[in-house]
């Protein structure tokens, strides 16, 4: 068998947000791991993947004559950039069809961190309604509004996710390392810090960088000791860039409000990872999500129908590839 195009992601999850390929090229759906993907690969003038997964080894494009690599997504991570700008090969992403969702996710986490709600169901589950309550009060919880939101990484989805919190009366401060100063910032009236002025200043800081060797750990053991008592972290970006082993260990022993984890440094995490193993006051300010920041039902049937058409653009009509990274 060949196709034109080969998809390693489920047909199941386009169908089932209505976001299916248009006519005119045959798809092949497949695994990573089944065996005749290089034979498909070789073959096909297109390659279709989902942004999260294990990373595709560079030998898998060996004699592929694609024109194109689309990622359904922003991410790039799976990726070996040298091995295909070697070989020619053009790679697109989705930028932004996320934004709205992750945005969605930072601000309702950090809410629910504020104000206890993981922690109080865990509580009332436990019998202890009278109690959590008494606590909730006796704290005097806060919310959203009034708040200075740290962005680190000012960038499309980290603007989209500052102007959410701005709508909910927040400040906004932010360290962003690219040069220049983001669009964003001026129509938020967002103030520029380096990072550990933000962290010192921030209430929530929410991380919204791509994985480099220079952001790898960005936030570990000095960064986390720098956070203001009480504030809480939303880590929706990519793992590895907290130290998880950190994070552990100012969750149990610091005054770190708490922290929403939505991304790991492996996928899936392992039984070892450090934060799987605090238990009380310290694991009840931690939530885990499985890296779903950036998923929804309207998010996905957006970014798979942006991927078909640029697809198409280039299997059916020879054209360049839109939002091509390299």
């Amino acid at each position: 068998m060949t196709a034109d195009v080969l998809c390693l992601r489920p047909e199941a999850d386009f169908a089932r947000v209505g976001s299916l390929p248009p006519a005119g090229f045959t798809v092949a759906y497949r695994a990573p791991q089944d065996d005749d993907v290089p034979g498909l690969l070789r073959a096909a003038r297109a390659l279709v993947i989902p942004a999260v997964g294990p990373k595709l080894p560079p030998e898998l494009f060996e004699g592929a004559a694609l024109g194109l690599v689309q990622v359904t997504g922003a991410g790039l991570d799976r990726l070996d950039r040298r091995a295909l700008e070697h070989r020619g090969i053009a790679v697109a992403n989705v930028p932004g069809g996320s934004n709205f969702a992750v945005a969605e996710y930072a601000v309702t986490l950090a809410s629910m961190l504020l104000r206890r709600f993981g922690w109080a169901d865990a509580e009332i589950r436990a019998g202890n309604y009278g109690g959590i309550r008494q606590r909730l009060l006796a704290d005097n919880v806060g919310g959203l509004e009034g708040l200075l939101v740290g962005i680190v990484g000012l960038g499309t989805i980290g603007g989209a996710v500052a102007e959410a919190f701005a709508r909910w009366g927040c400040r906004i401060c932010y360290y962003d390392p690219a040069p220049g100063r983001p669009a964003a910032a001026d129509r938020l009236g967002a103030e520029g810090m380096d990072l550990d002025t933000l962290l010192e200043s921030a209430d929530i800081v929410s991380l919204h960088l791509p994985l480099l060797p220079e952001t790898r750990n960005l936030v570990g053991a000095a960064e986390l000791g720098r956070m203001k008592p009480g504030a809480v972290l939303i880590q929706a970006s990519r793992g590895g860039i907290v130290d998880e082993a950190a994070l552990a260990a100012a969750l149990r022993s610091g005054p770190l409000g708490g922290a929403a984890v939505d991304v790991y440094s492996t996928e899936p995490p392992g039984a070892d990872n450090p934060l799987f193993a605090l238990d009380g006051e310290a694991a009840r300010k931690l939530v885990f999500t499985p890296h779903i920041a950036g998923v929804t039902r309207q998010s996905a049937a957006h970014l798979f129908r942006v991927a078909w058409e640029n697809v198409e653009r280039v299997v059916i009509r020879n054209e360049p590839p839109l939002y091509r990274v390299y």
